[in-house]
C-alpha cells in the first residue's frame, strides 16, 4: 500500500483516486530513498510507473518543507519532448489534487506571453523542455536559484536529442538544489554515465525489474515483405480487421505523408511529425486518446512520451534506427501489464533487425504470414561472425532480478 511509504494522506487518496492499488516495483524501490534526500539514477521499463516514483517524493518534500519565501518554484522536471511534459503535468496535477500544491508546464510551441505569465506564478513544481527552459533562463524570465529536486525523465533520450549542453547549463543555475534524480531506459551508455558522474552526487543507482504483473504481456512478430506495396497491403488488412487502437510508426515526414494520402479517406486516423504546430499535436493526441480516431500515424519523435491507455496494436511500418528505439516504440502497447501486440513490416534491406531485436530485448523474434499476402521472396541469408573460442568456462549469471546498490 502507498501508505506504507509513509507518504501524507491527501498523497494517498490521490493515488487510490488515479486507479493505483499498490506501488510498481520502480516505485518501492525509489520513493523510499528519495524521501530520505538521496541523489537517485534510476533505469526502469516503459510504463511501470516511473513518473510517479519521482513526483510522489517530491510532492511529500514540498509539504514537508513548505515555501520560506513567497513565489518561488521548487521543483523542477526536465523531459525531452511536449507530450511527455504535457502528461507528467497531467499525473502531477492528479496527483496535487489535495493539496494546495501547483505545477506548470513550460515547452515549445506556445506563446512565450503564456509561458511568462505561467513563470510569473511560480509554481511549486515546474515540468518543462529544455531548449524552451533555456531561452527563457536567458531572458532572465526563468530563475532557477531557488530549485531544491532536479529530475532529468529519459536522460537518454534527451542525449539523442541533442540537449546535453543545454541540460549541463540548466543544471548549472540550479547548482544550490539538494536533491538530483535521473531516470533512464538503459543506464549503460557513456552518455548517460557522464550525465550521472556530473549532475548526482553519491547517488543510489536502482534497476527495477518488473514482477511478472507489471511486464508488459505484448506479443511480437513480424512480417516479411517483398516491397512497398506488399507493405501497405499488409498494414491494410491489420487496420481493417484487427486493431482497436493502433500506433503506425515511420521513419519519415516523406514516408508518413505519403500514407496518410492513402489512408485517410479509409479510417479514422490522426498523424504526428516534428515540427507541427502545438495546438495541431494536442487535438491529434486528444482524437486518439478519446477515440474519436483509432489510428496514430507518426514519425519516432512520438515513440516516448505517448501514454495512452489500450494502445492494441503497435505497427513498424518502418523499422527504427536501433533496438532501444524499437523497444521503446512497441512500449507503447501492454502497458502495465495490460496485453498488447507489435507487428513489423519489414523488407529484406532491413532484415538484419530480426536478430539485432532478438539479442536486445532477449525474446523470440519470429515471422508470421497471412494467406494471400504471402511474400514471394525467401529470407535473405545473413552471414555470421565467428566467435573466437573462450578459454575456460563461462560463469552463471543471475538475471531478472532486482538491483539496489550504494555507489
Amino acid at each position: 500500500m502507498f501508505a506504507e511509504l509513509e507518504l501524507d494522506d491527501e498523497l494517498c487518496r490521490a493515488v487510490a483516486e488515479m486507479g493505483f492499488a499498490q506501488p510498481t516495483s520502480v516505485q518501492s524501490l525509489v520513493i523510499p530513498d528519495a524521501m530520505e534526500g538521496h541523489d537517485i539514477l534510476a533505469c526502469a521499463p516503459t510504463g511501470t510507473g516511473k513518473t510517479a516514483a519521482f513526483l510522489l517524493p517530491i510532492c511529500q518534500y514540498l509539504l514537508d518543507n513548505p515555501k520560506r519565501t513567497e513565489g518561488s518554484t521548487r521543483a523542477l522536471v526536465l523531459v525531452p519532448t511536449r507530450e511527455l511534459a504535457n502528461q507528467v503535468g497531467e499525473q502531477a496535477r492528479a496527483i496535487m489534487k489535495y493539496t494546495d500544491l501547483t505545477c506548470g508546464v513550460i515547452t515549445g510551441g506556445i506563446n512565450y506571453g503564456t509561458d511568462k505569465a505561467l513563470l510569473g506564478s511560480r509554481p511549486d513544481l515546474l515540468i518543462a523542455t529544455p531548449g524552451r527552459l533555456f531561452e527563457h533562463i536567458e531572458k532572465e524570465d526563468c530563475d532557477c536559484r531557488d530549485i531544491e529536486s532536479l529530475v532529468l525523465d529519459e536522460a537518454d533520450r534527451m542525449l539523442d536529442m541533442g540537449f546535453s549542453s543545454i541540460v549541463y547549463q540548466i543544471a548549472g543555475e540550479a547548482r544550490w538544489r539538494k536533491q538530483s534524480m535521473l531516470f533512464s531506459a538503459t543506464l549503460s551508455s557513456h552518455g548517460v554515465r557522464n550525465f550521472a558522474a556530473e549532475l548526482l552526487k553519491d547517488p543510489i543507482e536502482i534497476n527495477a525489474v518488473s514482477s511478472r504483473k507489471e511486464k508488459a504481456k505484448t506479443l511480437q512478430w513480424y512480417h516479411l515483405c517483398d516491397d512497398l506495396t506488399h507493405k501497405e497491403a499488409l498494414l491494410e488488412h491489420y487496420l481493417s480487421n484487427n486493431v482497436e487502437s493502433c500506433i503506425v510508426f515511420v521513419k519519415t515526414r516523406e514516408r508518413l505523408h505519403l500514407l496518410k494520402d492513402k489512408l485517410a479517406n479509409k479510417y479514422q486516423m490522426v498523424y504526428l511529425q516534428g515540427e507541427m504546430p502545438q495546438d495541431k499535436r494536442n487535438e491529434a493526441l486528444a482524437k486518439f486518446k478519446s477515440g474519436d480516431a483509432k489510428i496514430l500515424l507518426c514519425t519516432d519523435v512520438a515513440a516516448r512520451g505517448i501514454d495512452v491507455p489500450n494502445v492494441s496494436h503497435v505497427i513498424n511500418f518502418d523499422m527504427p534506427r536501433g533496438a532501444d528505439v524499437y523497444l521503446h516504440r512497441i512500449g507503447r502497447t501492454g502497458r502495465a501489464g495490460a496485453k498488447g501486440t507489435a507487428v513489423s513490416l519489414i523488407e529484406a534491406h532491413d532484415y538484419i533487425w530480426v536478430g539485432k531485436i532478438e539479442r536486445y530485448t532477449k525474446e523470440s523474434f519470429k515471422p508470421r504470414v497471412i494467406d494471400g499476402l504471402k511474400p514471394k521472396n525467401k529470407a535473405p541469408k545473413l552471414v555470421k561472425k565467428s566467435k573466437p573460442k573462450s578459454k575456460g568456462k563461462r560463469k552463471n549469471k543471475a538475471l531478472g532480478t532486482n538491483k539496489r546498490k550504494k555507489k
